[in-house]
């Protein structure tokens, strides 16, 4: 394409396509976008780059018909400007499509995929190579803050980029790791998720089987876990390696991995940890980050850039300095002793993560867990016992209304009330309040001093990140922050 072309992507506040738009962007290329509705990060970082969104989606907004029009993998038939697109034969494609054609060709291509842990291992490797004086290209899920971006397009011959498996687009179902034909892959673990297009673990499995397929024989794959029979937490990615062409190095603190963790431990404003490469002592490591689920992130990212021949100095100098990524354990307030962290929850497992970090970090605080299921996956009731475990590590648990629950299946939609009965049967207690707006005039006077709130959606949530903030300092009596941050909240 030549870059006097304009291309319009519908659906452009996703993390993938708002990253996609600024790429697009810097290529020289004219570009516009449109959504249904806009929230921050990535609606922020738009305005930053001055791509004008349009919303809401409206055939309008196509006028005069683009060169191109890239649909959003949450774009479906019915969409008004997918049906406009359809009806006047304007040219269309896929994001992963359109970037593999457009940016990874003729590039060493480095993916990250599996079920957790993606963005901040993606962010971990490019800040490596970064640091390390590589000039790589990225694309991230999330907004990198040592960057303070998604992507970036460097002069090195590296890729670096997030390999989800979720569909493509409408008229393309696969997953779009599949497109970008990796070099090397980093794969942190498989689990069932996704459970709108994913029937089972099988399904999901068989995703990834085919990503492992794909990767050239000197390429090289570093995975999560050991290879012992016993080891069952490894059970489904080690079926998903079992036919791999390329060598295979496995991280984890399981004595069959290559890259085995030791000597973790968890210190107030600093985690350390010691990473043994087969059998002997490698490196010693630390950063500000909590969370087991971290070093695990930051280990492979370390295992794989060694493969790259980076040094062990640079990847320690690199990880020491590695900040974090927008929307996971992201302090959004502090109101009178009361801290909120923002987290990008999706899953029962992450959850789990999430917590277990914040007891690390708070040790002794009372745990307020706030919950919007908002996700595909926590929709439904497939994983509803696991989610019920994951927020009794909590101490006060809330759980909002499912996000659009019309669109689910009645057979197969969560069951708030079983899922709070299930949190009880764990000895914690639980409140279902329907939104936002009911969760912060309810629950707001019944914070204190040293609380830590986490608020767990992969969405907006109705505004909650600026109204609770709002609410406790209407409490205090702060009348004048609390007008801004209403202001703010209502925009």
């Amino acid at each position: 394409m030549t870059t006097k072309n304009h291309i319009h992507l519908i659906g452009i506040c996703g993390t993938a396509m708002a990253s996609l738009a600024g790429m697009l962007k810097q290529r020289g290329f004219r570009v516009t976008g449109s959504d249904a509705a806009a929230y921050p990060p990535m609606f922020d970082f738009l305005a930053q780059l001055e791509i004008p969104v349009a919303q809401p989606f409206d055939p309008r907004n196509l006028e005069p018909n683009p060169d191109l029009v890239v649909v959003g993998n949450a774009i479906s038939r019915g969409n008004p400007e997918l049906e406009h697109v359809l009806d006047h034969r304007i040219p269309f494609c896929s994001l992963p499509q359109l970037l593999h054609d457009e940016f990874l060709r003729g590039r060493e291509v480095l993916v990250v995929a599996g079920t957790h842990g993606k963005t901040t291992t993606t962010s971990m490797l490019a800040w490596i190579f970064h640091s390390a004086g590589l000039q790589p290209s990225f694309l991230i899920g999330g907004i990198a803050e040592n960057f303070g971006s998604s992507f970036h397009l460097g002069e090195g011959k590296h890729f670096i980029l997030e390999g989800d498996e979720y569909d493509t687009a409408f008229f393309d179902k696969g997953p779009k790791f599949l497109h970008y034909f990796p070099d090397a892959a980093i794969i942190t673990s498989v689990e069932f998720d996704h459970a709108d297009i994913y029937k089972d673990l099988d399904a999901v499995e068989t995703a990834f089987k085919r990503l492992v397929n794909l990767i050239p024989r000197r390429g090289r794959i570093v995975a999560f876990g050991g290879v012992t029979a016993d080891d069952s937490e490894s059970a489904s990615l080690n079926r998903c390696l079992a036919k791999a062409f390329c060598p295979v190095e496995r991280y984890g603190v399981s004595p069959g991995a290559q890259w085995r963790i030791t000597h973790l431990k968890f210190e107030s404003g600093r985690t350390s940890w010691t990473v043994q490469h087969n059998g002997d002592r490698w490196a010693d490591f630390d950063f500000a980050l909590a969370g087991e689920y971290n070093v695990w992130n930051a280990t492979a990212a370390a295992a794989l850039a060694a493969n790259y021949r980076i040094s062990r100095d640079q990847i320690a100098t690199a990880l020491k300095t590695f900040k974090s990524v927008k929307r996971r354990l992201e302090v959004k307030a502090q109101v009178n002793g009361i801290t909120i962290i923002d987290d990008f929850a999706h899953h029962p497992t992450a959850i789990a993560g999430t917590l277990k970090a914040l007891r690390t970090i708070y040790p002794g605080a009372r745990l307020w867990a706030i919950l919007e299921p908002r996700s595909n996956t926590l929709r439904r009731r497939v994983l509803q016992s696991d989610l019920a475990r994951s927020l009794a590590l909590a101490d006060e648990i809330i759980v909002a209304g499912v996000f659009r629950s019309e669109a689910i299946p009645e057979n197969e939609r969560l069951e708030l009330p079983e899922l709070a009965a299930e949190i009880k049967k764990c000895g914690k207690p639980v409140r279902l309040i329907a939104d936002a707006d009911q969760i912060v005039s309810s629950i707001a006077s019944d914070m204190r001093s040293g609380d830590v709130v986490a608020i767990l959606s992969n969405g907006g949530f109705g505004g909650i990140y600026e109204k609770l903030p709002a609410r406790l300092r209407e409490l205090s009596g702060d009348s004048e922050f609390a007008n801004s941050a209403n202001a703010a909240g209502k925009k």
